[in-house]
């Protein structure tokens, strides 16, 4: 596939703080339309398949978009020693 446009690190993050503090857990489409600015449709997939592969985010087989970014979990997890 063949991108038209990169996201820039400010979409990013929008999807990231959309998903992150997501009452429901919305399927692609519901997040892209709830998105306080919009985006082409292309550079939002790419921004999710980016965060999935991250493992910020899981989208499950019906299609929700599960936020699992925890990193004071990891810290804690580590033992509280510095990452």
């Amino acid at each position: 596939m063949k991108l038209i446009h990169q996201p820039r690190l400010d979409t990013i993050r929008m999807v990231e703080e959309a998903v992150r503090t997501a009452e429901e857990y919305p399927n692609k489409r519901q997040l892209w339309l709830s998105l306080p600015k919009k985006i082409m449709y292309q550079t939002f997939c790419v921004i999710l398949d980016y965060l999935d592969e991250c493992g910020k985010i899981h989208i499950d087989t019906d299609g929700a978009i599960l936020w699992t970014y925890q990193p004071e979990l990891v810290k804690k997890a580590a033992g509280c020693r510095r990452l």
